[in-house]
């Protein structure tokens, strides 16, 4: 793995020649004119401002040593993930703070694009932090970003239709069934397009059965019988009139519109539909309620795929250490309650959880903690991109998996996927 320096770290010898670049980039808008310095975020784009609040309040915080800027990135995971890529293999000195999904970190660790967190700045990038969290942050037992809000999802049903929320995947088709032969909406929106979402889908429905995708060195396909029935409840969906008919193209955010159209009874997504819901359908709101993730069995309760960023420092930075200053403050508690009750993500500091502002804001705080305390994290590994497309492609569409054939092929896919050699651009 290369050799990937730490925020105290510096190259032996590179002393004079970053002292000449130092030189260059006096009155560059860079601090050297004596100004503060400018540090480059780039992040998801944010429409609520609580990322602009975010970098305007650590600039001020900072005492006039560094201002933040918020550059917005394309709004896709692929188009995001595209240009930090581009970025990195070009060792742009610009970006000194990356916004990284979560199943990046690995990727992005082991080609030395990232910095470590060591010693007393890890300690502080993991305190009163989520476990989960802190994995999806973590490569080969070291810590290479510190994680800015979390995710996952629920089961969102009406109380109107469904007055018991069902516990497993086999009792949530029966009720569908049930409201079908009545002639009532009975729908079950979930991601079934060919992409991310299918493959949180499966992920979800494998660890929920005891299995994993990957052997616990990532060396190798897992999969075995935890697949197997993981692919049947998403060919058993797919088959039932439980399932849209736009199941095959459908991402989060069309299932939050055909639940708010009032065709569907059950909808599994992210806390974001829940403000969506009381601002678009009042009508529909008081019969929005929540329930923990369905089971795939009734002994086993559901392992939910956390999501969410985390933030990293650019290796090639030139101001290491107030980028991660920076980070620290991008993520602090301020910042992640203002983001959570703005942007509608919840945090990844755990104390959060226990606030009257969150809690009034987010009635349902108490069972997105549980989903996260017993949440499954997604393949960790550099070929994660190729193991996700392998998954995606191989189960699309639901409708037509072969359980034990499809799980056999994925095997072999994602074994070629682990030996691929290089990153995708």
């Amino acid at each position: 793995m290369p050799r990937v320096p730490t925020f105290r770290s510096r190259w032996a010898g590179a002393a004079a020649g970053l002292a000449v670049l130092a030189a260059a980039l006096v009155g560059c808008g860079d601090g050297g004119s004596g100004g503060p310095v400018t540090l480059n975020w780039y992040n998801f784009p944010d429409d609520s401002g609580a990322l602009q609040q975010a970098a305007d309040r650590c600039g001020q915080q900072s005492g006039g040593r560094y201002t933040i800027r918020y550059n917005k990135l394309p709004r896709g995971a692929d188009g995001q993930r595209q240009q930090l890529v581009r970025r990195m293999a070009a060792h742009d000195t610009g970006v000194d703070v990356l916004g990284l999904d979560v199943t990046w970190p690995a990727e992005f660790a082991e080609a030395g694009w990232i910095r470590e967190w060591t010693g007393a700045m890890r300690e502080r990038a993991t305190a009163d932090t989520l476990d989960a969290a802190v994995r999806t942050a973590t490569w080969r037992d070291r810590l290479y970003a510190v994680p800015y809000n979390s995710n996952t999802q629920l089961l969102w049903y009406r109380d109107d239709l469904v007055p018991t929320p069902p516990a497993t995947w086999a009792e949530m088709l029966s009720q569908a069934r049930e409201l079908d032969r009545e002639g009532k909406p009975h729908l079950v929106e979930i991601q079934g397009a060919q992409y991310e979402g299918l493959t949180v889908w499966f992920n979800t429905l494998v660890t929920s059965a005891g299995g994993s995708i990957l052997t616990p060195d990532a060396q190798g396909p897992a999969l075995g019988a935890p697949a197997v029935t993981a692919a049947g409840v998403m060919r058993d969906l797919a088959a039932s009139v439980a399932a849209d008919p736009s199941l095959s193209n459908q991402m989060e955010d069309q299932n939050r519109l055909a639940m708010e159209s009032g065709t569907a009874a059950f909808e599994l997504n992210y806390p974001f539909v829940y403000p969506s819901m009381k601002a678009n359908r009042p009508e529909l709101f008081p019969h929005f309620r929540w329930a923990p993730y369905p089971a795939v069995s009734a002994d086993r309760p559901a392992s939910v795929t956390i999501g969410g960023i985390d933030l990293a420092v650019g290796a090639y930075s030139r101001h290491p250490d107030l980028a991660a200053e920076a980070t620290l403050c991008l993520r602090d508690r301020d910042n992640q309650l203002t983001n959570a009750l703005k942007g509608g993500l919840p945090p990844s500091l755990r104390s959060l959880y226990e606030t009257a502002e969150l809690t009034a804001s987010y009635p349902f705080a108490a069972d997105v903690l549980a989903a996260l305390d017993s949440a499954s994290v997604r393949p960790q590994t550099p070929a994660y991109q190729n193991v996700s497309i392998a998954i995606s492609h191989t189960l699309s569409p639901p409708a037509g998996i072969h359980p034990e054939k499809d799980v056999a092929d994925l095997r072999g896919q994602i074994r070629d996927a682990l030996g691929s050699k290089g990153l995708i651009p």
